[in-house]
C-alpha cells in the first residue's frame, strides 16, 4: 500500500504556528490518500499512518531532549550517550494496532513518556474500554467489539485489568470530604447478584444529595449483605456525617421500616419523607389489576391535598370506599402516615421535588442496565466496580447538570426560608 506521508509532512500537518493544526496540509494529505487509493481509516489507512508517524516523531523528540543533542550532532565534552537504533513495538490505539519504531540509547537510560516501556495501549483505548463497560457491555463483548471495529486483539483478562485501574479512584472518591449541609438527600438501594458459593442478591446502597448550589452529588456507594436494612443504613449515614455532612434538611426514602429512627439518630433535626410513588406502587401490590386505575384516582386527592388535615379527610373517604375490599392498602398508608405527610406543610416548589425518589430512580435504571448484561459477579468488589463505572458515566455532556440546577433554583429559595436559614448558615 502506498505511503502518502513523509515525516516532514506529518510534523508540518500536526503543528503550525502556535500549536494549531494546519488544515490546508491535512486536506492535501487526505486528497492525496484518496487519489492514491489509500483508505482513510482501517488497517494501513491514512489515520493509522499518521498515528504511527506522530508517535515516532514524538518519541524521537523525547530522546533528543534526553541526550541533549540532535541526531548526528556531537555532544559537548565528548559523547557519553548516543542513539542506538530502534526496536519494534505494537501498540493498541483508537485507530487500531500500530507498529512503531521506538528509539533506544546506548546507556539504556532513556525512559519514554508518551509510550512507556511495557505499555501496549494508549490512554484513549483504556478510556474506550471503561466507557463500554459503563454502558453495560461484558468483558467478552468489549473484546469482540474492539476486534471487530478496530482490529485490536485485547483479551478479557486485559480488559479486567483496565477496569480494575479505577479502584484507586473509586476509593478516593468514596472517602472525599462532603459539604457541611445539604437541602435534600435521596437514598435507595438496588440489588445485584454475586456468586459467593451460590448466586445471591447483594444490596448496593446509594445516597444522592442536592447541594446548596443546586447540583447533584452522589455521596457514595456501599454494598451490603442480605436484604436492605435500617441497621446498615445507620452505618452508611453515620459515615456520610463523619465525612463532613453535619446537617441534612430533608431525607427522602422508600418507607423502609426503622429507617426514620436511623436517620434521626444521625441528624436529629432532619425531616424524613416517604416517597409517594413507592407508596402507590406498594398499594397496587395488594389490589387486583383492574382496580389499579380507580385506586390511583382515589388516592390522588390524598397526596395533592393543600394541608395535612385535608389529606386526612380525603384518606377517610378512600377508606370508606376501598377499606372493605383492600384493608391491607389502608394499613399500609396508616403505617407510613407520619413519614408521608411532612411535605404537605411546604410550598409547591418543595412538594414537587421531595415527594418522590425519581431523582435516584433514574440513576438506578442506569445501574440496572449495566449489571443486567453480566448476570452475576464473582465478588462484591467486582459488582461495586461495575456500579461505580455506571454512575461515573452519567451526563457526559453536562446538559443534565444545567437542567438540574435550573429545576432546583426556586426550591432552594423555599428551603432556606422554610428551614429558618439553616441552608445559608451551613454554607458559611
Amino acid at each position: 500500500m502506498t505511503d502518502v506521508t513523509s515525516d516532514a509532512e506529518v510534523r508540518k500537518a500536526v503543528v503550525s504556528g502556535a500549536g494549531a493544526v494546519d488544515d490546508g496540509l491535512v486536506a492535501e494529505l487526505v486528497a492525496r490518500a484518496q487519489a492514491g487509493g489509500v483508505k482513510l481509516t482501517g488497517e494501513g489507512g491514512l489515520l493509522q499512518q499518521l498515528t504511527k508517524r506522530v508517535l515516532e516523531s514524538a518519541l524521537e523528540g523525547e530522546l533528543t531532549d534526553h541526550l541533549g543533542h540532535e541526531f548526528g550532532e556531537r555532544a559537548e565534552g565528548g559523547r557519553e550517550n548516543y542513539r542506538n537504533g530502534h526496536r519494534p513495538k505494537t501498540v493498541i490505539t483508537e485507530s487500531g494496532p500500530v507498529e512503531i519504531a521506538v528509539p533506544r540509547d546506548r546507556a539504556g537510560s532513556f525512559e519514554p513518556q508518551l509510550v512507556k516501556k511495557r505499555q501496549r495501549r494508549l490512554g484513549g483505548v483504556d478510556e474506550m474500554v471503561l466507557s463500554l463497560s459503563a454502558k453495560g457491555l461484558t468483558h467478552g463483548e468489549i473484546s469482540a467489539h474492539l476486534a471487530e471495529v478496530y482490529g485490536a486483539e485485547i483479551s478479557k483478562s486485559t480488559i479486567s485489568t483496565i477496569t480494575d485501574s479505577v479502584m484507586a479512584g473509586m476509593t478516593e472518591w468514596q472517602n472525599r470530604p462532603l459539604d457541611s449541609v445539604y437541602p435534600v438527600v435521596f437514598i435507595d438501594c438496588v440489588n445485584v447478584k454475586v456468586r459467593d458459593g451460590q448466586v445471591a442478591n447483594r444490596p448496593v446502597y446509594m445516597a444522592v444529595a442536592v447541594t446548596a448550589e443546586g447540583h447533584r452529588d452522589i455521596l457514595g456507594l456501599w454494598i451490603g449483605d442480605g436484604g436492605e436494612g435500617a441497621k446498615y443504613w445507620l452505618q452508611v449515614l453515620t459515615e456520610v456525617k463523619n465525612r463532613g455532612a453535619a446537617d441534612v434538611l430533608m431525607l427522602v426514602c422508600d418507607g423502609l421500616t426503622g429507617l426514620p429512627d436511623a436517620v434521626n439518630t444521625v441528624w436529629p433535626a432532619t425531616i424524613v419523607q416517604t416517597c409517594v410513588v413507592h407508596l402507590l406502587r406498594n398499594s397496587f401490590r395488594y389490589a387486583a389489576r383492574q382496580d389499579w386505575e380507580k385506586i390511583a384516582k382515589a388516592l390522588r386527592p390524598v397526596y395533592t391535598a393543600p394541608t395535612e388535615e385535608a389529606a386526612l379527610e380525603r384518606f377517610v373517604e378512600f377508606t370508606d370506599t376501598w377499606g372493605g375490599k383492600y384493608p391491607a392498602i389502608v394499613r399500609l398508608w396508616e403505617a407510613a402516615w407520619a413519614e408521608f405527610v411532612p411535605f404537605l406543610r411546604f410550598d409547591v416548589e418543595i412538594r414537587k421535588i421531595v415527594c418522590t425518589t425519581n431523582v435516584i430512580e433514574s440513576i438506578n435504571a442506569r445501574i440496572r442496565k449495566a449489571v443486567r448484561a453480566r448476570g452475576h459477579f464473582p465478588t462484591d468488589q467486582a459488582a461495586l466496580k461495575c456500579v461505580y463505572l455506571a454512575v461515573m458515566s452519567l451526563d457526559p455532556t453536562g446538559t443534565g447538570r444545567k437542567r438540574w440546577t435550573m429545576r432546583w433554583k426556586a426550591a432552594l429559595q423555599a428551603f432556606d426560608i422554610t428551614f429558618d436559614g439553616r441552608l445559608t448558615a451551613g454554607r458559611r
